[in-house]
């Protein structure tokens, strides 16, 4: 007899796909890693547990094939079936030892990415997105979804909050350009603000989002640009996401965001994102927002491999 395989029943990877923890052994085209880290969040703790609330709430979907009924087709089928997604777990935390848990998330992207597979982080705060990118070893554009700018001066000793992300990242030289949209927060402090634009980078807050909507997002490189995406959960206006400690108003609905995230999975070359700051304590019951921040990742995970380039890339792997 089949197994029924209910949402509350199993190991939650990821989409119930193989769990390999072995970065040897990946054989397949994207990998799944969480980063249970919130030692970068300033305020309230919880985001460390938001790999496995994501994963539990990607239990709900099927594992055939991922179906839409306003496009009525159906998507991730060949990357679900043919095994082509992969769970590998958790990096290692070591509690207070911030570099050291930096250099293991380093190191695992790394790995990831010498399997030849693209490298889905779930965090975590959004501290993580800095090891997750000095992986990198070939130039790419940085693409920031996010209500705040992440941009934070190195002072009085505070390097690696999630306010420091990308203050490191314009340092690095990987970084071919960094774009940061949905900027909104009334927190920010100009210097702060002054010194993205001043480094060369560009905001679009969310009066020139609107403006330009999400299909101008998909013109703000070069056709085909190589992009590294971080997606903060709280790019998403505060009434959707209740789980999330730095939510802020006049944020993005769930189709400006979604539709954002298709073109540019149809006007670039992805090559690994991450979600960050959802925060599972501060949730409803629920979980409303893991469950939309699984929707995020699945969405644009299907959107990626829907393109003829992903498809160029799957055929050439070893079955």
């Amino acid at each position: 007899m089949s197994r029924v395989n209910r949402p509350y029943v199993g190991i939650p990877s990821f989409l119930r796909s193989r769990i390999v923890e072995d970065f040897g052994a990946i054989d397949a085209d994207i990998a799944v890693l969480g980063v249970p880290f919130d030692e970068g969040s300033p305020f309230l703790p919880g985001s460390r547990m938001a790999p496995r609330a994501l994963r539990e709430h990607s239990l709900r979907f099927g594992t055939s094939g991922i179906y839409d009924p306003e496009t009525k087709r159906s998507y991730l089928v060949e990357e679900l079936a043919g095994g082509r997604i992969v769970d590998c777990g958790d990096v290692d935390v070591q509690p207070t030892n911030v570099e050291a848990t930096f250099a293991n998330i380093t190191r695992d992207v790394k790995a990831i990415l010498a399997a030849g597979a693209m490298p889905v982080v779930l965090g975590g705060d959004h501290s993580i997105t800095y090891p997750i990118f000095r992986a990198l070893e070939q130039p790419v554009h940085v693409l920031h979804f996010d209500a705040h700018s992440d941009y934070a001066d190195i002072d009085g000793g505070l390097r690696y909050t999630n306010g420091h992300a990308f203050r490191h990242i314009n340092a690095l030289p990987t970084k071919l350009s960094l774009t940061q949209i949905g900027i909104r927060s009334l927190r920010s402090a100009r210097p702060m603000m002054e010194d993205v634009e001043a480094d060369g980078n560009r905001i679009i807050p969310m009066g020139e989002f609107r403006a330009i909507g999400p299909a101008g997002i998909g013109t703000l490189l070069p056709r085909e640009s190589k992009v590294y995406v971080s997606i903060d959960v709280d790019a998403l206006d505060m009434s959707l996401v209740p789980g999330c400690v730095s939510a802020e108003p006049n944020g993005m609905s769930y189709p400006e965001l979604r539709d954002s995230l298709k073109a540019i999975a149809e006007n670039y070359e992805v090559v690994a994102f991450d979600f960050v700051e959802v925060n599972p304590p501060l949730d409803v019951g629920t979980g409303v927002t893991a469950y939309l921040g699984a929707v995020t990742v699945i969405e644009f995970l299907a959107h990626i491999c829907d393109q003829p380039r992903w498809a160029a890339r799957r055929r050439v792997r070893p079955v």
